[in-house]
């Protein structure tokens, strides 16, 4: 098992209508905060959005994601497969090959990345024009 996580899941608590934006922020034994950790990585965010169109090898995996080490991507893709999100599937052939790929489940979160993705290239100018302005505000010694 994880450092850090729990054989069950354990309940955050919520308010009066369903929802507590801090259940994930100030509980470390939070089963929602340990996903949301999981998944929003940038490792799991590539593998996911690689994995959306066909089954990988793990090599092509590795050649697609620039700058992942073989055992950042090996830690990677258990912790996808721990959760849910990808299986790996081993083939009896010489050499061995193993091909990973998204589990209906994964393929239901890479929906919501793409939804964040979407949301970030319609506001990319917004924001870079928020980030000069605050860095001019910065500079000129007030912020």
């Amino acid at each position: 098992m994880e450092e850090g996580t729990s054989k069950e899941p354990t309940h955050c608590t919520v308010t009066e209508d369903g929802y507590d934006a801090f259940q994930w922020d100030v509980r470390e034994d939070c089963e929602v905060r340990q996903i949301l950790d999981r998944v929003a990585d940038k490792w799991s965010l590539l593998v996911i959005a690689l994995l959306d169109r066909q089954s990988l090898r793990f090599t092509e995996l590795r050649r697609a994601i620039d700058g992942v080490s073989q055992r950042m991507l090996t830690v990677t893709l258990r912790q996808l497969e721990r959760d849910g999100l990808v299986e790996r599937t081993v083939h009896p052939v010489v050499p061995p090959r193993v091909d990973y790929a998204l589990t209906p489940l994964g393929r239901t979160l890479h929906a919501t990345i793409r939804s964040l993705v979407t949301w970030t290239e319609a506001h990319q100018r917004e924001i870079a024009a928020a980030r000069e302005a605050y860095d001019a505000r910065a500079r000129e010694g007030g912020s």
